[in-house]
């Protein structure tokens, strides 16, 4: 694991990049102690950048159903959403911020992570958008369709924020197989790597941290936004 001070980041916020995969129970673990030690006062916020080993993660709307092959661990992950799949090749982007001191707003913290991984796609050559009614980052796959390249979910506790984002650079989207992912059956998942723009992990992180003053510029509290 190594932490890097030197990014879009202001001092308040500490950046960390795992350089090896995390188990998610481990990571999960550590998002919980860090969300109490902001809320106390006693850590800064946090930006985790990683990557999971393969892992199927359920949120709290997840449904059995939707899960249809447990090939990997099954993990209650308790943000928002549904089953969700984590694995080498996917950017996961963890984002432990105080929105008492952000606006106290969830769905903007939730528009905004949006938009910052829509931009970032945008600086790397791949338009996205949101869709309403389904959750995540979409854009056009290969054969024209809509397809998911990232998701979102997040858990809010003593209003600091856990969870954040996942881009899919270069995974095997066969394992995306095992689920509905999202809940959402009628679409399907593409990557950088099968658009057709493969993408090293360390520069997406470095587009991602290109924007990361946009995306705390729109956390700021309702009264001072323009």
């Amino acid at each position: 694991m190594s932490t890097t001070e030197h990014s879009g980041l202001p001092p308040e916020i500490k950046l960390r990049i795992s350089t090896e995969p995390v188990p998610y129970r481990a990571a999960l673990e550590e998002m919980e102690a860090r969300n109490r030690a902001i809320a106390s006062g006693e850590a800064r916020e946090l930006v985790w950048l990683l990557e999971h080993p393969p892992v199927y993660t359920a949120g709290t709307s997840a449904a059995a159903d939707e899960m249809l092959d447990p090939r990997f661990e099954v993990v209650e992950a308790g943000r928002g959403g549904r089953y969700t799949y984590h694995g080498p090749g996917q950017r996961i982007g963890y984002v432990l911020v105080d929105l008492s001191s952000r606006g106290k707003d969830v769905r903007n913290f939730v528009h905004s992570i949006e938009g910052w991984v829509i931009d970032t796609l945008a600086d790397l050559g791949v338009q996205s958008w949101r869709a309403p009614g389904r959750i995540g980052i979409w854009t056009r796959d290969i054969d024209g369709s809509e397809a998911k390249i990232g998701a979102i979910g997040v858990r809010v506790r003593r209003w600091v924020t856990m969870h954040g984002f996942s881009v899919n650079l270069a995974p095997d989207l066969s394992h995306f197989g095992g689920i509905v992912p999202c809940g959402i059956a009628e679409f399907g998942v593409t990557s950088m790597e099968r658009l057709g723009k493969p993408l090293a992990p360390e520069a997406f992180d470095a587009a991602l941290l290109a924007r990361a003053g946009d995306f705390l510029a729109a956390l700021k509290p309702c009264e001072t936004r323009r």
